[in-house]
């Protein structure tokens, strides 16, 4: 679980060092210029981030029901070497599946400077400005969406219906009601970082009809709401983990 927490604490890292010092620089300073370079490399890292994250969360959700419904087997199925294999494939998947993202958006010839809706690059926002056919951009945006998100989002969902019944059946009151308090902690955060996102997603490509400042809202929410709200749920609720904090805050 801890390897799984490292990978998570990275990835919010890189989210919010790609997103925060921009958005920044707009409110403070009004610096809203960016290259079309400078854009690009941002399109690459947040959704590689996000789709990476979407598979940390995933092989969370796994390694909670192994916890739960098959503790004595944890270690087994869950070893060390097995954990950075995951670790591997998610870095592999997220970043083979975004490059694309790279060289269709690279492709298009903008005609003139534009103004972006939102305070960082998003593949399909920066898309709509381009005067070519972008038909494209659009469907591959969608495939990776259906082939790697949605998936993942299912996936969790199965896990914590299982974990779910699972802790319906244990036999201590106070069990139940801790094992159900922390499941509903994970998927609130969960539910936070998949739903805006895969709304903003299909309404960037269907939604005409959606009002700018809900997409800006929505956008800005997936983006920083979990890196916020991560290390509280998955750290602070952690009996080790705060009890580690707070030994070292006891010390010093």
């Amino acid at each position: 679980m801890y390897l799984f927490l490292c990978m998570l604490a990275v990835a919010d890292l890189i989210l919010s060092t790609t997103t925060v010092p921009k958005a920044l620089a707009i409110f403070w300073f009004h610096a809203g210029e960016i290259s079309l370079d400078g854009c690009i490399t941002q399109i690459f890292f947040i959704h590689a981030t996000f789709i990476a994250e979407s598979g940390i969360l995933l092989a969370m959700a796994f390694d909670r029901y192994v916890a739960i419904c098959d503790p004595l087997r944890y270690t087994t199925v869950l070893s060390h070497a097995v954990i950075i294999k995951v670790g591997l494939a998610v870095v592999l998947r997220s970043f083979s599946v975004i490059l694309p993202d790279v060289f269709l958006v690279k492709r298009l010839p903008f005609c003139h400077s534009n103004v972006l809706p939102h305070t960082y690059c998003e593949h399909m926002a920066v898309a709509k400005f381009a005067c070519a056919d972008i038909r494209v951009n659009v469907w591959y945006g969608l495939s990776v969406l259906l082939s790697t998100v949605m998936p993942d989002a299912l996936l969790i969902l199965v896990s914590y219906t299982l974990i779910l019944n699972a802790v319906f059946h244990l036999p201590s009151r106070g069990a139940r009601q801790k094992a159900l308090g922390t499941c509903g902690s994970h998927l609130g955060v969960i539910s936070m970082f998949y739903l805006p996102g895969i709304f903003t997603v299909i309404t960037q490509r269907f939604g005409h009809h959606v009002p700018l400042h809900t997409h800006i809202l929505l956008a800005n929410i997936c983006t920083l709401a979990p890196p916020m709200l991560n290390p509280i749920i998955y750290g602070v609720k952690t009996r080790q983990i705060r009890e580690c904090v707070v030994s070292t805050l006891s010390s010093q």
